[in-house]
């Protein structure tokens, strides 16, 4: 039986903790989704296309499969990134070996400012580029890509990045919650730009991280909902992002009420703007993240217009991705496109040449998963264009 549903539009839900390897399979020979448990649809909703009903069993696969091996997962990304900062720690190899050796092996503490994660390993730099100032056309871009990699990183690592070397104002870190993977798996880390003038906010979504199976599974759920006179959502994102369920997206929810245990990214978030800006009558904020984050950077401006929240879009600067996937429809992409600019937002996003995630999920008759807005294309040279 279909479960009561936050939209009055069309839906796709995939439940994969609730399917089989045989059920599963049984999908691929047949267009009539609402007799398979695992999803749930509209009765007259049939994938009549081979293609369509393959990309359904590829999605709920790997569902199934990141569910399976989450504590897996977990303990290998664990242990890479304690190797990882072993070394660190200890100053290369040679002198973990030596230091082994010597019984004085610095044993790394996961919420030091010095612990990176594994995206943190693979690209150690921490300082903002000098030559780049904030009259710089390139300013925002290039705060926005240190700020969505910087996001990825423990509280400490964050505030002492952002004060120390930034010399700007830390203003929050954030777990947020997932009603529906009953996780607080969505982060988000919030600055406050002083070099700049106007002073100017940023808020960071964080992305997937590579061992977290949970982040995983929302970046492979092709569910989505149809939202009147809106388009097509992927319903990963939007659950990410705070999605309620049975109520979909309430203007208002009661964050301090004793039944609201748990900050969601949205409503918190919005909060948080709301009163840091009215504090700064001048100031402005922009709004990123990479990968799964930049899905979640451009769909937390999406909810904005939903709501009408007039005052933050006319202090929304501008909204920056790398990476970022697809995350609606043709029909959503014009209902942004004309939502940014009657309140001029502006909208970039930064793609490399061989990336697969701005790919995804694909654009083609079967999923009709749409990007829109400018794109800075980089080659594999980094030679970029528009």
């Amino acid at each position: 039986m279909a479960s009561k549903l936050p939209f009055e539009g069309d839906y796709l839900l995939l439940k994969p903790e609730e399917a089989c390897v045989l059920d599963l399979i049984r999908l691929l020979f047949s267009s009539k989704l609402d007799d398979r448990k695992f999803v749930e649809c509209p009765e007259e909703l049939r994938f009549t296309e081979f293609r369509r009903r393959w990309i359904l069993f590829i999605s709920v696969a790997l569902q199934m499969a990141f569910l399976a091996s989450k504590r897996s997962l977990c303990k290998i990304g664990s242990m890479v990134e304690t190797w990882l900062n072993l070394l660190s720690f200890n100053g290369g190899f040679i002198r973990l070996l030596f230091n082994f050796l010597k019984g004085s092996v610095r044993l790394p503490e996961r919420s030091s400012a010095k612990f990176t994660s594994v995206v943190g390993s693979l690209d150690w730099r921490m300082k903002l580029d000098k030559n780049i100032r904030p009259e710089d056309t390139k300013y925002k871009g290039s705060l926005s890509v240190m700020a969505s990699k910087l996001s990825y990183e423990n509280p400490n690592l964050v505030e002492t990045a952002v004060t120390d070397y930034w010399d700007m104002d830390f203003l929050g870190f954030y777990r947020c919650w997932n009603e529906y993977q009953q996780r607080d798996s969505t982060r988000a880390i919030m600055l406050r730009d002083t070099n700049s003038e106007p002073n100017l906010i940023v808020v960071a979504f964080r992305g997937t991280e590579p061992f977290n199976a949970d982040q995983w599974i929302t970046d492979v759920d092709i569910s989505w909902y149809e939202i009147p006179k809106v388009g097509k959502i992927h319903g990963g994102f939007m659950k990410a992002l705070g999605l309620q369920k049975d109520v979909g997206w309430p203007k208002e929810i009661d964050l301090t009420s004793s039944d609201t245990q748990h900050k969601f990214a949205y409503y918190t978030i919005r909060e948080e703007l709301k009163q840091i800006l009215q504090q700064n009558e001048s100031a402005k904020f922009i709004v990123t993240g990479h990968s799964l984050g930049g899905g979640l950077a451009i769909l937390f401006a999406a909810v904005l217009t939903l709501h009408d929240e007039v005052w933050l879009l006319d202090r929304l600067e501008g909204v920056y991705t790398f990476a970022q996937p697809r995350v609606g429809d043709k029909q959503f992409g014009e209902f942004m496109k004309d939502k940014l600019t009657k309140y001029d937002v502006k909208y970039v996003r930064y793609v490399y040449g061989n990336d697969i995630v701005p790919r995804i999920p694909y654009d083609d008759e079967a999923l009709l998963f749409k990007h829109f807005g400018p794109c800075v294309f980089f080659n594999s040279l980094y030679q970029g264009q528009i």
